[in-house]
């Protein structure tokens, strides 16, 4: 267990000194954009492009995997937001919002730092597929939804171009699909070149983990609304047991890769839901109170489920 806590507080170590800095100095939150900009533009897009790129390309066509852990999103994002519904008598609007505190993890800034830290190198792919196919679907879904839920509908057909577009260019998918045809054509880059994208991947877990720390200290905190803690539980308990359900129904899979679905799946809300419910001014006080919330319960859910994994007491892993 002490191995495990080595492995797990420098991580959530990096959030808390963040989420100190943010709310001890109280910088104005525009400071962030270029942090932002270097994470989704430079940093993680070239830990991607190295991952995928390194893989032989024969790894990376492994569809029962990705129907698996997309089906796992998919199922605790609907029951999240069924669960709004319910629970908190929201509209279909609010309810989406409410999927994705649900249904979407920190797969992005916590996801491929802690999953290499936990399982090594094997993880690299899994976490790439699981990434692209789970961002295509959260990023197709919400915009549709709320196209058709708005109070001045938009037509659907340029809704759907739009979505499309913004997730074929999306930095980070075009950074796995890049890197899954270098992958396919053997291109192996200058060492020059590719100790540039080292280097910058290195930085994306500290650049990442400091950020979600100050973000979460600037979102406001106010009531807990009745939903917010089924949805806390879904997201850090529920989702990843469908995972290794699902893992159990569609493999077998290697031991590093059922452990990397269930790891991404026990990720805490990820802080695009705030983004999101702002772009919607939709449930943005309750998205800011799940991200909050999730980021600190993670602490103690999502060190669980490393110390299982690690020391294989996770069934079949």
């Amino acid at each position: 267990m002490i191995d495990i806590l080595n492995l797990a507080l420098p991580y959530f170590g990096l959030i808390f000194v963040g989420f100190a800095c943010g709310r001890l100095k109280r910088l104005p939150e525009n400071g962030l954009a270029w942090m932002n900009f270097f994470l989704l533009y430079v940093s993680l897009p070239a830990l991607f492009f190295r991952i995928m790129s390194k893989t032989p390309f024969e790894e990376l066509n492994n569809l029962p995997f990705v129907l698996a852990t997309t089906l796992g999103t998919a199922i605790a994002f609907f029951l999240s937001g069924a669960l709004g519904r319910i629970i908190g008598g929201l509209s279909i609007r609010e309810a989406t919002m409410a999927s994705l505190a649900g249904g979407y993890g920190n797969i992005g800034y916590m996801g491929p730092g802690l999953a290499l830290a936990v399982l090594g190198p094997k993880a690299a792919v899994p976490v790439a597929l699981i990434f692209c196919f789970d961002s295509i679907f959260l990023f197709s879904i919400v915009p549709v939804a709320m196209a058709l839920t708005a109070g001045q509908r938009r037509p659907l057909l340029p809704t759907i171009l739009h979505v499309v577009r913004e997730i074929v260019l999306h930095p980070l998918i075009v950074a796995a699909y890049l890197g899954a045809a270098a992958a396919a054509l053997h291109l192996h880059l200058p060492a020059a070149v590719d100790n540039t994208l080292q280097f910058l991947q290195n930085a994306a877990a500290p650049v990442a983990l400091f950020t979600l720390g100050v973000t979460v200290a600037l979102r406001p905190f106010g009531r807990v609304p009745w939903e917010i803690p089924s949805l806390i539980g879904v997201k850090l308990l529920l989702h990843p047991v469908i995972a290794l359900g699902l893992m159990l129904a569609f493999g077998p899979f290697t031991p590093e890769w059922a452990g990397t679905a269930v790891l991404m799946a026990s990720l805490p809300p990820a802080l695009n839901v705030f983004v999101i419910a702002r772009q919607y001014n939709t449930w943005v006080e309750p998205a800011s109170v799940a991200v909050l919330i999730g980021t600190f319960v993670s602490v103690i859910t999502l060190t669980t489920v490393m110390w299982l994994i690690k020391t294989g007491h996770m069934p079949l892993l």
